[in-house]
């Protein structure tokens, strides 16, 4: 008994002193510019910066809000750094995490979009993308990889997955693949409750950055840190629905406002305003992390609008997988070569980062409301909803999808001349040697980047 309270004593000694917004706000400056590595390295980024080093935030309240992240459609590192932010300084903390999260991502992007339809078509341009195409399908295809071995534990996932690859080469709308997967999973979960699986395995697409499922810890570990489980609880974080209908109403007013305006200046059937309502459609939908929703915005952004090619789309992830950030600011650089292209404006560079702009406001814009709004019932209820059923439903019909999503993106890197050419075979060794690297060896995504750029350079040096 002695022992415990000196060590408890100790610890509270040892508490870190409060953190001020500008403080927060320097760390959140610094992720964005440092948060490779897709979801993954980012959670990993802050769990060790937040967790381990400044002890910010205790490992128990971390993996709170990362549980009830991983389970709202849209970006999870994002949400979940605005989450943090919103719970050490209420609103105005959970904005600037979240915006500058994203924001030197999005200049990033537009600056290299802006390259690329000025030199894209430069032969070391060309041979750089060559090389970077492979690598992207090599990616695909280990997203697919990594989730089938996290999630498909039951006969029912596999044969829920093989339906949604079919469904998407049949041409059935992602929505409706996705709403009607979440049906079967709800329908398996209630028949037959011995085939569930925890919800840590079912609600996200990338491999466990942070033990999700650890042992809580003890009360030491608890009380170093700034923020813990025997914190006072803030005022900002009581929930009321008052409250809540406040933020709700505040987000939603947001949205119509922006794309009301949007639509009173240029019309219903202009660009930018059919960029608004498909990029909110789009960010309601990204469950399973940017992997799962991609498929969606291919198809709508090139064959339905045709904002960009299916060629130019896979040199964007490409970009996009080398810049940090959440991997979904893909969409910045769909919005730039749409907008660029129909010269929006009058002007091509500024059409181009206009619609960047627009995009990225109508995706990330749910993910503040889902955070603002529904953070205060999460930390007074402290209970995560069981939702397993569907989410094991929508997860194994995201991974037919993004199969699907590897197939579009074999077809251009092999067969970019069409089905009545000759196959590109070193683009095809090279795509199986990327996928080898991730899937067999490990290796980390910017280094196989980095060696099929080499390679790719290589190429058409020695050609």
């Amino acid at each position: 008994m002695n022992t415990t309270l000196t060590a408890t004593s100790e610890t509270l000694d040892d508490r870190p002193a409060d953190v001020s917004f500008w403080q927060a706000f320097l760390f959140w400056l610094k992720l964005g510019f440092i948060s490779f590595g897709g979801p993954a390295g980012q959670i990993a980024i802050m769990h060790r910066e937040l967790v381990e080093e400044k002890r910010w935030i205790s490992e128990s309240r971390f993996l709170h809000a990362l549980n009830y992240c991983m389970l709202l459609p849209g970006p999870e590192a994002q949400q979940l750094a605005t989450y943090i932010g919103w719970l050490m300084h209420g609103t105005r903390g959970g904005i600037a995490a979240g915006a500058l999260f994203v924001l030197p991502s999005l200049v990033l992007l537009m600056v290299l979009s802006w390259a690329y339809t000025a030199w894209g078509n430069h032969p070391w341009a060309q041979a750089l993308l060559w090389g970077l195409k492979p690598a992207v399908t090599a990616l695909v295809l280990h997203a697919a990889h990594r989730m089938a071995q996290r999630t498909l534990k039951a006969r029912w996932l596999w044969v829920l997955a093989s339906l949604s690859l079919l469904g998407m080469l049949w041409g059935l709308p992602f929505p409706l693949i996705i709403l009607g997967s979440a049906g079967v999973g709800y329908f398996m979960s209630r028949t037959h409750p011995e085939q569930r699986t925890r919800p840590s395995a079912n609600v996200s697409s990338f491999a466990a950055a942070v033990p999700v499922n650890a042992a809580t810890p003890n009360l030491a570990a608890e009380t170093a840190a700034w923020l813990n489980d025997h914190s006072p609880q803030q005022p900002h974080t009581h929930f009321s629905p008052h409250r809540l209908w406040r933020a709700l109403a505040l987000g939603v007013g947001l949205w119509a406002l922006s794309l009301g305006l949007i639509a009173l200046l240029f019309g219903a059937g202009h660009t930018l305003t059919q960029m608004g309502g498909f990029f909110t459609q789009a960010a309601l939908l990204t469950f399973g992390g940017a992997y799962a929703v991609l498929p969606f915005v291919t198809q709508a952004a090139v064959v339905q609008y045709g904002w960009l090619t299916a060629a130019q789309m896979m040199d964007g992830l490409a970009l996009g997988e080398t810049t940090p950030g959440p991997l979904i600011m893909v969409v910045a650089f769909v919005g730039f070569l749409g907008g660029h292209s129909q010269a929006l404006l009058g002007y091509p560079l500024l059409g181009g980062i206009v619609a960047a702009c627009v995009v990225t406001w109508f995706t990330f814009l749910p993910s503040f409301v889902f955070i603002l709004a529904g953070g205060p019932l999460v930390e007074s209820t402290r209970h995560m909803p069981s939702l397993t059923g569907p989410l094991q439903g929508i997860t194994a019909a995201v991974i037919g999808v993004i199969v699907h999503l590897a197939g579009v993106f074999a077809r251009q890197t092999w067969l970019p001349g069409g089905w009545h050419m000759l196959p590109d075979l070193s683009a095809l060794l090279l795509t199986l040697l990327a996928t080898w690297a991730l899937v067999k060896k490990g290796y980390a995504v910017v280094r196989v980047l980095a060696a099929c750029v080499v390679l790719g350079l290589l190429r058409y040096a020695l050609l």
